[in-house]
């Protein structure tokens, strides 16, 4: 049967496929459809296959283990700075290893595109000693989501597959299989002294795992998603990972006249790179992301070689690889393209219009004309679109949550007032800490959860907390009287302007939480309203 699938689309049919039987996400460009897909999926709505967002990329690695601790197959995924904060669990379960299979999918954003860095995640593969994949083509993520969840139980490993933007966003025909492989069965095989990461217990694990490394090496020579391609013109030798053995094979439509080395198994097939170094006069490497084979080649290999990449300027170091960078390192000729039209004026992202964030920067921006040493520490999210024009109205945006804990710290360094504003998803992700810690020193900072019901910068997903903020500020020890719910409209511009006045001026933590719903979500769910009126 053949589907036209996006890349994420494919590895999440590819999960279907191979038995899946939970998915934990939290929402992140480039991976976000992956779950959207199986939340759709009527195979995953039969099999009752648990497929609901989670708080943050930590909560869902941790609930993907325990699956996977009792003999299932969990598939968790991210974007590349979500690794970043599941990297606890993350490098742990190689130290754990796994019962079911579990793979772990992270989605990198080269050249940035809705992200604050080009992080690799390679690195964090080869940092916790786990088995990586790393597809080249639509169908290739497919067909390896069956052998990452085999490769996973036969070392008893998680696997780290790894794409970056094009390829979870680009579209192709896909093979899929007819008939879906059944869920594991429930087992109670994992080992508690595995499982238990007591010092006495760890060293053991860290010595099996340190000495599976080898073994793992030569099932990445052996991969059939790793060759090694010959050819006669041994004055260059092109090794080409992931998504740019596919761009490689764009230049070369007839095949390539130098050998190729594709990778897109981990750890590093060293035996077949130091073929290629030793039998080739120079050696390009092209990569997606970061020069992370070059290092390793410039470091190990044998061979007198020169070695080029994005390191020694061939191809770009920042930014996405692309078909026409690789055809310029290679001396291939480039097709000109389309002339960039100069008449056209450039349109910078800018947040909806009727968007309740707007409100809130509206009144934020009016009652801080009254303290020209205001500073406010934002987040990520829809509402980071206050820092451009018109309202220019925060000073930082770092991470998931650390505006509440920047003004925590800006706070205690004198700074007042202190303003943190950060969204709803964003503060059940990771902004409750940060608010515990500043009601624990009361410290001096005024808190702005500017909640419009929904994950909205990534699409619209449900958000965590939905109608639990007030709660969840009680529990935390916010004193009732510092807690403050408003609608931002508008009509409302006094009362906001009031509100903010009272609690910058209060030497305390406080919280405004305004809220109205998006208006992307609200026009759906208007939509979705007449669509079942229609039917009555």
């Amino acid at each position: 049967m053949r589907k036209l699938l996006l890349g994420d689309e494919a590895i999440a049919q590819g999960a279907l496929d191979a038995g899946l039987s939970g998915v934990y996400a939290y929402p992140g460009t480039p991976s976000t459809e992956i779950t959207e897909y199986i939340q759709n999926s009527k195979l995953a709505a039969e099999r009752n296959v648990h497929r609901r967002w989670c708080c943050n990329e930590k909560t869902a690695m941790e609930a993907a283990l325990g699956m996977s601790f009792m003999g299932k197959r969990a598939l968790v995924c991210m974007k590349h700075v979500g690794l970043n904060v599941c990297a606890d669990p993350f490098v742990n379960s190689g130290m754990t290893g796994v019962n079911g299979g579990l793979v772990v999918l992270v989605a990198d954003d080269p050249s940035m595109h809705s992200s604050q860095d080009e992080q690799d995640s390679r690195f964090y593969g080869k940092f916790a000693m786990i088995p990586t994949l790393e597809p080249s083509t639509q169908q290739e993520a497919y067909d390896m989501m069956e052998k990452a969840y085999e490769l996973s139980e036969q070392v008893c490993l998680p696997v780290l597959m790894r794409v970056t933007t094009r390829m979870a966003h680009s579209r192709a025909v896909v093979e899929v299989k007819e008939t879906p492989r059944a869920e594991n069965e429930l087992n109670y095989d994992a080992k508690a002294s595995h499982w238990v990461l007591l010092p006495g217990n760890a060293i053991k694990r860290n010595i099996t795992v340190t000495g599976q490394q080898a073994e793992l090496e030569q099932r990445a020579v052996e991969s059939e998603y790793n060759k090694y391609i010959d050819a006669s013109d041994h004055s260059l030798g092109v090794i080409a990972s992931g998504i740019a053995y596919n761009y490689l094979m764009e230049c070369y439509p007839d095949g390539c006249p130098y050998p190729v080395l594709k990778i897109s198994q981990y750890p590093m097939p060293k035996e077949l790179i130091g073929r290629m170094t030793a039998e080739c006069d120079a050696v390009l490497i092209a990569e997606e992301g970061q020069p992370f084979i070059e290092d390793l080649v410039r470091g190990v290999m044998p061979g007198n070689a020169v070695i080029k990449g994005r390191l020694t300027g061939e191809l770009p170091r920042t930014g996405e690889l692309s078909p026409d960078a690789l055809k310029r390192a290679l001396g291939v000729e480039v097709r000109e393209g389309y002339d960039s039209c100069e008449d056209v004026a450039p349109r910078p992202p800018a947040l909806c219009q009727g968007c309740g964030h707007r409100d809130v920067y509206t009144a934020l921006n009016e009652v801080l004309k009254d303290y020209p040493n205001a500073r406010v520490f934002g987040d990520i999210g829809c509402y980071t679109l206050g820092f451009m024009p018109p309202f220019k109205a925060i000073h930082s945006c770092v991470d998931m949550g650390a505006s509440i804990t920047m003004a925590k710290g800006a706070s205690d360094a004198g700074q007042w007032p202190a303003v943190a504003i950060i969204g709803d998803s964003t503060f059940t992700h990771s902004g409750m800490t940060g608010l515990l810690d500043a009601i624990n020193e009361n410290a001096n900072i005024t808190v702005i959860i500017s909640d419009n019901l929904t994950t909205g910068m990534t699409g619209g997903q449900d958000s965590a907390g939905t109608g639990k903020f007030e709660a969840i500020c009680r529990g935390l020890g916010l004193p009732e009287e510092h807690l403050r719910v408003v609608v931002p409209l508008p009509k409302n511009m006094p009362e906001i302007t009031q509100m903010l006045r009272e609690e910058i001026e209060y030497r305390g933590t406080s919280v405004i939480i305004p809220r109205r719903e998006c208006m992307q979500t609200l026009q759906r769910h208007l939509k979705q309203k007449k669509a079942q009126e229609a039917k009555k």
